[in-house]
């Protein structure tokens, strides 16, 4: 990650700059509904303009961060220097990993185009099967997952966004379908990232909150993969190939909840992953639907074909196997303490770090909060993923000269893409500091028997605005816990429910559909995406929130988990 938020020695940073840190108010208006109406402001403002007035996405992105510092400035009282801080903080962790990984992953995707290597990629992967609904689940539910597990932070629906379209589904349809797909493996991603965050904001054991999860995505393992084929087939399109999905479904779900409870969260999307993929792919050598359908749009491209399998293009896969092992690697705890010994200079941010105090109910004891940008460029997922791409590059037998034109044509292409993330990204943090999230999060806690639903919901919440399960997992993990203990509920199951909820916020995110827009390239109808997703990351978090429903009163067995 590019921003490490370390604890503040001393309650401030020695800058000199303030006497006194801002303490957080987490009543800003005198009325609590008022509070909180303004506190959800800034994001109400930045999906209406992007769902209802069509907003291209920077500028959306733009006028909901004006929003979101008028508020903490006047709204909040904090200081003009702290809000403006927090804003230039969080565009910098936007730009350093996200857009830095969004960027060079456009980069590969290029280059492939360029060389041909992407026709030849839609000719293998119509060998596997040359049904498009079982192409989908390959690619979007299966790959996708092992990308997530590997490095996260959009790569999974950047890369099989653009794989799809390279395999010609329509663009905004291979967005929308990636984004759906990127659901169950979130809460363990990128080497178990989010899952760590929670216990760090918690103070909950790491192995207890990672076997809770392990028993609450499973069942969305495998569902989310017959939602996501019914969802671009409908029901009848679905039921045709229903014993392919159920290979694929439980072929991820069960390695889930077994690593995840008695590994860890670190390896849990990796090994899942691999074992859908192996299977789907076993699986479709020896079963074929009645019919196949062989058209991309519409519901009446089902139609009785042969498949004839082809041998496997190494020189095709070559570019994407390349990826997979470069980001697995930069993954790697010990190449990122390696990279990191070499280069990463971490710089508190003035005005910030140190100088915003979080205060009770949202933490147990005031704390300051820290705010250091670490200019981790050696072990950002982006730079492996540049150098898995310069080494695909030179298998394909680009040179020097071409790959750098390339790379300066993506960045041409990606600028508007970069400034939205960074303003999104920026709105978020603002959001933060200001004590805006905690608002919101403290009129859920008001729910009484009903908060495992809506505790639920708040994960959603914190990752449709941040575009991060492992920011939300840290914004909130630590008043789930208050909460659920002032209620007599089980603390890690609340505060595995935020990780889980989350997961599904993720389709629903501004950033996320930023990078599925770019990586297909449709900039500027990113409202079409968001209002189609925007219905399934509601209803399958309502799911969720009604399991933890279940397990908090009904089945609470389920919850018991002694490490």
């Amino acid at each position: 990650m590019a921003i490490e938020l370390v604890r503040a020695e001393g309650g401030r940073a020695e800058s000199g700059l303030f006497s006194l840190p801002w303490t957080q108010t987490y009543s800003p208006l005198a009325s609590p509904i008022a509070s909180v109406a303004i506190s959800a402001l800034p994001i109400l403002a930045l999906l209406v303009a992007i769902a209802v007035f069509r907003v291209r996405a920077h500028l959306a992105a733009l006028l909901g961060l004006g929003i979101a510092l008028a508020v903490a400035i006047f709204a909040y009282g904090m200081p003009a220097r702290l809000a403006a801080s927090a804003a230039a903080l969080g565009a910098g962790y936007g730009l350093l990993p996200i857009g830095w990984l969004v960027l060079n992953v456009l980069f590969l995707y290029r280059l492939t185009v360029q060389h041909g290597l992407f026709q030849r990629l839609q000719e293998q992967v119509g060998g596997i099967t040359p049904d498009r609904r079982l192409q989908l689940l390959l690619i979007a539910f299966c790959f996708g997952a092992f990308f997530e597990g590997c490095a996260g932070f959009g790569a999974p629906v950047a890369i099989t966004a653009a794989m799809l379209v390279g395999l010609g589904f329509a663009p905004v349809g291979a967005s929308r379908l990636a984004l759906i797909a990127n659901t169950a493996p979130v809460a363990f991603g990128s080497l178990g990232t989010p899952i760590l965050a929670l216990s760090a904001a918690s103070g909950l054991p790491l192995m207890m909150l990672s076997a809770m999860v392990g028993r609450q995505l499973p069942f969305f393992s495998l569902l989310v993969p017959f939602w996501l084929v019914m969802a671009f087939a409908g029901f009848r399109g679905m039921r045709e190939v229903w014993p392919a999905i159920l290979v694929a479904g439980l072929a991820f779900a069960i390695p889930q909840f077994l690593v995840s409870n008695f590994h860890g969260p670190w390896l849990v999307d990796v090994a899942s992953s691999l074992a859908s993929i192996g299977c789907l792919a076993w699986f479709l050598r020896r079963w074929r639907p009645a019919r196949i359908w062989s058209a991309v749009e519409g519901r009446d491209g089902g139609e009785p074909a042969e498949h004839i399998p082809v041998r496997i293009d190494w020189q095709a896969w070559l570019p994407w196997l390349i990826l997979s092992l470069g980001v697995f690697l930069w993954g790697l705890p010990v190449t990122k303490v390696l990279l990191d010994g070499l280069f990463a200079p971490k710089l508190p941010v003035p005005w910030l770090d140190g100088f915003v105090l979080r205060v009770p109910p949202v933490v147990a004891a005031p704390r300051a909060e820290p705010a250091v940008f670490a200019f981790n460029i050696l072990s950002a997922t982006g730079t492996g993923i540049l150098v898995s791409a310069i080494v695909a590059g030179r298998a394909m037998g680009a040179g020097a000269r071409e790959m750098a034109a390339t790379w300066v044509a993506t960045l041409r292409l990606a600028l508007l893409p970069l400034l939205t993330i960074a303003a999104m990204l920026a709105l978020g943090y603002v959001t933060r500091y200001s004590g805006m999230d905690s608002v919101i999060g403290l009129s859920l806690a008001q729910s009484g028997f009903l908060y495992p639903f809506f505790g639920t919901m708040l994960g959603w919440l914190g990752v449709a605005a941040t575009g991060s399960d492992t920011a939300s997992n840290a914004l909130f993990g630590g008043l789930q816990r208050t909460t659920a203990e002032q209620l007599g509920i089980n603390p890690v199951l609340m505060a595995a429910a935020n990780s889980s909820g989350g997961v599904m916020g993720k389709m629903a995110d501004a950033q996320s559909i930023v990078v599925a827009a770019t990586a297909t390239g449709i900039r500027g109808r990113e409202a079409e995406i968001l209002r189609y997703v925007l219905f399934h990351s509601v209803a399958l978090a309502a799911l969720v929130g009604l399991l933890v429903m279940g397990q908090a009163y009904v089945w609470p067995l389920t919850t018991m988990v002694v490490r």
